[in-house]
């Protein structure tokens, strides 16, 4: 079997199915485990984030988005000329990878994943593994996850609640959705502006700053903890951030532990019961 992930949550899973081998091509964006970087890219982003400022990324989206058009270009020739058997995508967000209706005709089983929530995300284990014929494995898979999950429940049962933003964009900010606001929860956290199973969506900061957030948590899309660390302190000096919310931040890697929906969004509730309760 030859697999072509454009979707970097599925590259994941791929590789913890077992089927790393199997894997011929990816995104521009698939980097875990890093032995999938030596292979051949078939997207590219029409944005290039390292040029450009937090707010001006968000107009650029806007305007591509608004205009109908792709954030993305696939490169049909190397996907054709790979020949897979199998690509791997999405349809949940335009934004964030390579769509379905993006992928060329090459004659391949085009697979979407969707996962809105946790136990989606979970599903969509299950779903590979039967697609890529290994059942078994991706029955195991979800376990595995659910089960990490499940571990921080009972370690922060009975806790004080933390008051919590996830700031998923800095400037504007953007309140979290998706399996975002459960893993606060499962942490033993309320972020009471996160809209779970829901896309995230722009808020104020003056809408934070009334929800009163005991911990913001910086975790903008796409960025690593450095990355999140360095964007906050730029959007700070530039005063898009009120001082009061500034002393209550905590960057994290977005990218390996909440953006993506793989199993290692369990990692990410773990690291988040660290931050809130020392668990």
């Amino acid at each position: 079997m030859r697999i072509v992930s454009l979707l970097p949550s599925a590259t994941e899973i791929v590789a913890a199915l077992g089927l790393a081998d199997a894997l011929v091509g990816r995104s521009h964006e698939c980097d875990t485990p890093p032995r999938v970087r030596a292979l051949p890219v078939v997207s590219a982003s029409r944005i290039d984030p390292a040029a450009l400022t937090g707010a001006q990324i968000d107009r650029e989206v806007r305007r591509a988005v608004a205009d109908g058009r792709s954030l993305y270009a696939v490169d049909a020739a190397q996907l054709e000329a790979l020949r897979p058997d199998v690509v791997v995508t999405q349809d949940l967000c335009r934004v964030c990878a390579v769509s379905s209706r993006e992928v060329c005709a090459t004659g391949a089983r085009v697979v979407s994943l969707d996962p809105r929530s946790l136990a989606g995300i979970a599903e969509s284990c299950r779903a590979l593994g039967a697609e890529l014929g290994v059942p078994e494995a991706g029955r195991r898979l979800a376990g595995e996850m659910a089960a990490r999950v499940a571990a921080v429940r009972r370690r922060v049962a009975g806790r004080p609640v933390w008051r919590v933003f996830v700031a998923e964009w800095h400037d504007p900010p953007f309140a979290a959705g998706h399996w975002v606001p459960e893993q606060v929860a499962a942490a033993g956290g309320h972020d009471p502006l996160g809209r779970p199973g829901e896309p995230s969506r722009a808020t104020s900061w003056d809408d934070v700053l009334a929800a009163d957030p005991e911990v913001v948590i910086v975790a903008p899309c796409g960025y690593d903890r450095a990355g999140a660390a360095a964007e906050w302190a730029r959007a700070c000096a530039a005063g898009a951030v009120p001082p009061a919310l500034a002393a209550r931040a905590v960057p994290v890697d977005a990218n390996a532990l909440f953006s993506r929906p793989s199993p290692a969004v369990a990692a990410g509730v773990e690291v988040l019961a660290g931050i809130l309760h020392g668990v």
